[in-house]
C-alpha cells in the first residue's frame, strides 16, 4: 500500500515513524512550511519534514491546498506532486491545514486521520489539553474517516487511556502519539483485507477543543484548587500558566492541592504558607502547593531552589486579586 503522509510537529513524526517501520510505501510527505523557532528564532525544518528527509523521502510545503486560495501557485504543484505519488491512501496527523474536497477524493481510499480524542468529544485544534484542562478521566485516539467537516468524519478505530491525576499535556501527548501510530498501522493493514468498518460518529456528545490562546495562562486565584491544578497542567508545555508577584511574572508548573488549608478567611491568591516543599498559596475554594516555579529567562526550579533566589512570604499577593475577594484576616 502506498502512503502519502501530512503532518507537521512531533505527534504526526511518531507515526510516519511507526508506518516506515511497519514496511509501508511513503513516496510523499505533507509538511507545514519551514518557520522561526526556538529561542534563537531560527527557521526549522518541522519534525516530519526532518523525519522525512532522513528517510530521502520527497516533502511537498504547500502554504495552501486551495486552488482557488490565496497561493494557488502551492496548491497546483502540490496537487501534481499528489497524483504523481499514486498513493492508496493519505494518512493525515495534525498538519495544520485543511483539506479541500479535492484532496479528500484523490486517494482511493480516501484521507484517515489520526485524532487524539475519543471522537466526538473534543473535536478541533487542542483536543489533549481541553481533556485534562476539563478532568476527563479518559481519553484516546481515533482513527477517522476524513470528509469536509471539522473532525466529523465516520470512526474507523479508537482506543481509551486513563489520564492520570498528574498528568501534563507534554506527558500525555507522548502516551498519545505512540498509540497513534500503532493504530495507524493497525488500521491500514486492516484496510488492506477489507476488515475495517466505518461506524459514524454519534450525535450526542460533541465537544469542541478549541486552539489554545496566550491570553488564557493567567492564572485567576479565584477559581477551586482543583480546577486551576487542571489547568496547570493542561498548559505544560504551552502556553505555561504564569501568575505575578511584586511585578513580576512567575510561571507555575508543578503542583499540589493542599486539603488542609482553608481560605474562609483568606483572599485568593494570598500566599498561605512557605517552605521548601512548596509554596501554598489560597484558592477560590482551597489551596494550592507551587512545587515547581520558573522566573521570566531562568529555568524551573523546584520550590526550595527556586525560593533562594526570589523571597516569597505568607501574606504576599499572587496576581491581581478580585474585587470581591474577602478582606485578609
Amino acid at each position: 500500500m502506498r502512503v502519502i503522509f501530512a503532518g507537521t510537529p512531533d505527534f504526526a513524526r511518531v507515526a510516519l515513524e511507526q508506518l516506515l517501520a511497519a514496511g509501508f510505501t511513503v513516496p510523499l510527505v505533507l509538511s507545514q512550511p519551514d518557520r522561526p523557532a526556538g529561542r534563537g528564532m531560527k527557521v526549522q525544518a518541522s519534525p516530519v519534514k526532518q523525519c522525512a528527509q532522513a528517510h530521502g523521502i520527497a516533502v511537498a510545503q504547500p502554504r495552501s491546498l486551495r486552488l482557488d486560495g490565496k497561493y494557488p501557485e502551492d496548491a497546483t504543484a502540490a496537487r501534481d506532486a499528489l497524483l504523481a505519488a499514486q498513493a492508496d491512501v493519505m494518512v493525515v496527523a495534525a498538519y495544520g491545514l485543511i483539506l479541500p474536497q479535492w484532496t479528500l477524493d484523490l486517494p482511493a481510499r480516501g484521507c484517515l486521520n489520526i485524532h487524539a480524542s475519543l471522537l466526538p468529544r473534543w473535536r478541533g485544534a487542542a483536543p489533549i489539553h481541553r481533556a485534562i484542562e476539563a478532568g476527563d478521566a479518559h481519553t484516546g485516539v481515533t482513527i477517522m474517516q476524513m470528509d469536509a467537516g471539522l473532525d466529523t468524519g465516520d470512526i474507523l478505530l479508537t482506543e481509551r487511556i486513563a489520564i492520570a491525576p498528574d498528568d501534563t499535556t507534554a506527558a500525555l501527548h507522548d502516551r498519545l502519539a505512540l498509540l497513534g501510530g500503532r493504530m495507524i498501522v493497525e488500521a491500514l493493514e486492516l484496510a488492506a483485507c477489507g476488515g475495517l468498518a466505518a461506524v459514524p460518529q454519534p450525535s450526542e456528545g460533541v465537544t469542541y477543543a478549541h486552539k489554545i490562546e496566550k491570553s488564557e495562562s493567567s492564572i485567576d486565584w479565584s477559581l477551586p484548587a482543583h480546577v486551576i491544578d487542571q489547568r496547570i497542567r493542561a498548559f505544560d508545555p504551552f502556553p505555561g500558566a504564569s501568575t505575578e508577584c511584586a511585578g513580576e511574572a512567575i510561571k507555575i508548573w508543578r503542583c499540589k492541592i493542599d486539603s488542609k488549608k482553608s481560605t474562609t478567611d483568606k483572599r485568593w491568591g494570598h500566599i498561605l504558607s512557605v517552605n521548601d516543599h512548596g509554596v501554598t498559596v489560597a484558592c477560590g475554594d482551597g489551596a494550592l502547593r507551587l512545587t515547581t516555579l520558573q522566573r521570566a529567562g531562568g529555568k524551573r526550579l523546584a520550590a526550595a531552589d527556586f525560593l533562594r533566589g526570589f523571597d516569597l512570604q505568607p501574606g504576599m499577593v499572587l496576581g491581581p486579586a478580585p474585587a470581591t475577594a474577602p478582606a485578609p484576616a
